[in-house]
């Protein structure tokens, strides 16, 4: 088959898809007895100075008729998670059309070609049109997501919260005060080659933002970000989360799809699948927000800028870090936090989207 209908390549695709130091962080305890809505008004309520959109020139553009006579093929293979597949099969499409190429599964590894100004629009189009109009989920993945969104409570914020065993052995940094079973969980997880900075080089390390927030230190800037503590969370996050109680003490509206979704249902889930459920519903929910910016916290932004849905942000690990290094604590520290997102929420920072997506200025 041609890559000449884009759309009717990337629908029989879709299935494979989306099946598809010691320098512990200050202890930070948000109060529960205040009011469920603060007298401040939240985090979204800020005006902002630019908003990213899909670029005209992909969305108003007719892709160039493609030659009678294809110049050869290309095989796909897409690696990794969920994310990652969807990345490497959207470069695919974008270089198959630059190549006049027929693309046909598998295999084919693809690299980081699209910042190269010099590669033409209809290329750069077909890659844009690839990943945003065309590549849907299965149709029972859809309609598996679309059960889970209607029984999620409304209005939601969608929380991506990553403080798996593996995800903070992999960050290599120390944190004091964790529950017997989330030590033993951690160290499982280290093993022998992820041991934790310590010393001037673990101050370094989790200065540069790069030391997972804690749940109670989520809980803490969404406080600080003034959002109520009655709101409807969708936890966005993968199995075996530690240390949970710190944000559901002090958030207690908090679901999960495994809490949602019928056990046996979720039980014969694989991890993309999950993956899968958890992009729909936060491409879907009121507000999204993320403790960290990986594929899926990308792909996501990405995707609600093109709906058009802008209650999208980052949480400043870094931001975090720096203040309480400097003894920043409780109301000062709540004050500083609440600058630091606003101007990146104003100036629509922080979401490194693609060259399909163009600044407006509002």
């Amino acid at each position: 088959m041609r890559v000449r209908p884009l759309f009717v390549i990337i629908s029989t695709l879709s299935l494979f898809l989306a099946v598809v130091l010691i320098y512990p962080s200050p202890p930070v305890a948000p109060s529960k007895s205040s009011d469920s809505t603060s007298a401040k008004s939240d985090i979204w309520s800020v005006q902002r100075i630019v908003e990213w959109r899909p670029c005209k020139w992909w969305l108003q553009s007719h892709l160039t008729p493609l030659p009678a006579k294809s110049n050869g093929y290309i095989r796909v293979d897409c690696y990794g998670g969920l994310n990652q597949m969807r990345r490497d099969f959207c470069d695919g499409v974008g270089i198959a059309r630059l190549l006049n190429a027929t693309l046909v599964l598998p295999k084919f590894e693809v690299a980081a070609y699209w910042n190269e100004s010099r590669y033409p629009k209809y290329a750069k189009a077909a890659l844009c049109q690839a990943c945003y109009r065309a590549l849907k989920l299965t149709g029972s993945l859809e309609k598996k997501a679309n059960k889970l969104l209607e029984a999620i409570p409304k209005p939601f914020l969608s929380l991506h919260l990553l403080f798996e065993p593996d995800m903070v052995a992999y960050s290599q940094c120390q944190y004091s005060g964790l529950s017997p079973t989330s030590t033993k969980a951690l160290e499982a997880a280290r093993g022998d080659d992820r041991k934790p900075w310590t010393g001037e080089a673990a101050r370094i390390w989790r200065n540069r933002g790069k030391c997972p927030l804690t749940p109670n230190e989520t809980a803490f800037i969404l406080k600080a970000l003034s959002i109520p503590t009655n709101t409807n969370i969708y936890l966005a996050a993968g199995d075996g989360l530690m240390e949970i109680e710190g944000l559901t003490s002090i958030y207690s509206n908090v679901v999960t799809k495994s809490a949602l979704l019928s056990g046996e249902d979720f039980e014969t889930m694989h991890g993309n699948t999950k993956a899968a459920l958890d992009y729909c519903v936060s491409i879907n929910s009121d507000s999204y927000m993320a403790t960290y910016f990986g594929n899926m916290d990308k792909m996501v932004a990405a995707m609600r800028a093109f709906k058009g849905l802008y209650k999208t942000l980052f949480l400043s690990r870094r931001a975090f870090a720096e203040f309480t290094s400097r003894g920043l604590e409780g109301k000062l520290l709540m004050e500083a936090l609440w600058k630091a997102h606003e101007d990146d929420f104003i100036k629509g920072r922080g979401s490194a989207l693609s060259d399909c997506f163009c600044e407006f200025k509002l």
